[in-house]
């Protein structure tokens, strides 16, 4: 009992320090990336004319050491305990976009908090994920990964016809789809890694899948941080990745959580909190009005 309590209690501390990058990350490059000409939109000329800026760099890193943080506790937890954990690093964004912008919290400000806190807490008491076996049947796999492309790919081809308007939120659901994925796979070749080492890890299509997913889903985010407010891109990317994580760990990685009316209404009523406190929180005055004005004057 005592070692189990421990490896929850890392796997918390990993997660939750890995959503404290990830938010810090996403402010910093949302700063860089409004001030990106927007004929880069969608393209990868958008990553090369950001690796210039110093303060999108820095942001860069820390989501880097946010995901490393991230594979460190998808390595150790299921990742249908991770995926809600991560889900707060809209609490670190805030936290930081309010010392830019000097806002209080307000009432919208904390009961969006609430919402979250108290929804990540009502899924995984309610749920109480288990890691089990994971599914042999690589149908499974490619069925569940191929919607979550799929889904992705309809919403990227959406977002281009209505770039200023809702576009970027569009963008920011695909990449957060991507990302649920990506999470997903970044537990697999784990596990291979562990299996077998590095010829285990390098035989597997896992690995350069993850590294596909996490360039196109980067361009995405920052092409939604690049046309809009954070306020619009920012909770539909937090919103969608752990719904999509948890679609993935429960799919096909063998987590298992209670499925009793009582358990499943909760997990529902949690995951309905999340959400809910995302938008509120990402909707906060606090959040940086990014340039809306001028991208459409362009």
């Amino acid at each position: 009992m005592i070692e189990v309590r421990s490896v929850s209690v890392l796997v918390l501390i990993l997660a939750v320090s890995a959503a404290c990058c990830l938010g810090f990350g996403f402010v910093l490059q949302q700063n860089a990336a409004q001030q990106a000409p927007l004929s880069d939109f969608l393209s990868p000329r958008l990553l090369l004319d950001l690796v210039k800026v110093p303060r999108w760099l820095g942001g860069l890193g820390l989501m880097i050491v946010g995901m490393v943080l991230g594979a460190m506790a998808l390595g150790r937890g299921e990742i249908s305990l991770v995926e809600p954990l991560l889900a707060t690093n809209l609490l670190f964004a805030l936290a930081l976009s309010r010392r830019q912008t000097r806002q209080p919290l307000g009432r919208q400000g904390w009961f969006g908090l609430a919402l979250l806190a108290g929804g990540v807490t009502a899924f995984i008491l309610a749920g109480q994920p288990q890691a089990g076996s994971a599914v042999t049947n690589p149908l499974r796999h490619w069925l569940i990964i191929g919607t979550m492309v799929g889904l992705a790919l309809l919403l990227t081809t959406y977002a281009k016809r209505s770039r200023l308007s809702w576009g970027p939120v569009l963008l920011a659901v695909a990449a957060g789809l991507l990302y649920g994925v990506q999470d997903a796979l970044t537990r697999v070749s784990g596990q291979r890694f562990s299996a077998g080492g590095w010829t285990e890890l390098l035989t597997g299509w896992q690995p350069y899948g993850l590294l596909v997913i996490g360039v196109v889903g980067l361009i995405l985010v920052q092409s939604a941080f690049e046309t809009a407010p954070l306020r619009m891109s920012l909770p539909a990317l937090t919103a969608a990745e752990p719904l999509a994580g948890i679609a993935c760990g429960v799919g096909f990685l063998g987590d298992r959580l209670r499925t009793d009316i009582g358990a499943l209404t909760w997990e529902a009523a949690g995951l309905a909190a999340i959400v809910t406190g995302i938008v509120l929180l990402g909707l906060h005055p606090a959040m940086p009005c990014g340039t809306a004005v001028r991208a459409e004057e362009r």
